[in-house]
């Protein structure tokens, strides 16, 4: 199965182009190498909750992507609104997969309480907030990895029992 997979980095400094997109990279070359997935569209916006959520909607209902994979917009910083602009799109939460990421980075690194990221659907999309460094997109992504196929199939009605 190749999956629609769309790639949404919300940084201020990204959107100005005072930094580059290192964690974007970093998840095309999970999505690519280990999910199977074909990148369908890629933005960078700042971190604006209205930007962030015109973004998201755009990807699931226009561009009809499988799988939104978020970056950066979820730690504690009051610009911090990834999780929020998720919270407002989706339709129903899943809050598993989030608590297995934190719960499986905690073993390593305790600062991986303070991720604030969420995961949830939005009509026949997943959304997956990722946090914004190289690092934690490959420990987080690693943590739920075995069952995103599966969850895949489930959200775009495509699960055979």
């Amino acid at each position: 199965m190749l999956w629609k997979v769309a790639i949404l980095t919300a940084s201020d400094k990204g959107a100005r182009g005072e930094r580059e997109d290192t964690s974007a990279q970093v998840i095309r070359e999970l999505v690519e190498e280990e999910v199977g997935g074909e990148i369908i569209e890629y933005r960078i916006v700042p971190d604006e909750l209205d930007e962030i959520m015109a973004a998201l909607i755009e990807m699931t209902d226009y561009f009809q992507a499988d799988l939104v994979l978020t970056t950066g917009g979820t730690e504690l910083a009051n610009r911090d609104v990834t999780p929020e602009a998720t919270k407002r799109v989706i339709e129903r939460e899943v809050p598993g997969m989030a608590e297995a990421m934190r719960m499986s980075v905690m073993q390593k690194n305790r600062a991986a309480m303070l991720f604030r990221g969420i995961c949830g659907i939005r009509g026949r999309s997943l959304i997956v907030n990722l946090p914004g460094t190289p690092k934690g997109v490959h420990e987080n992504f690693a943590a739920i990895m075995d069952q995103l196929p599966e969850a895949l199939l489930m959200v775009t009605g495509q699960y055979r029992q």
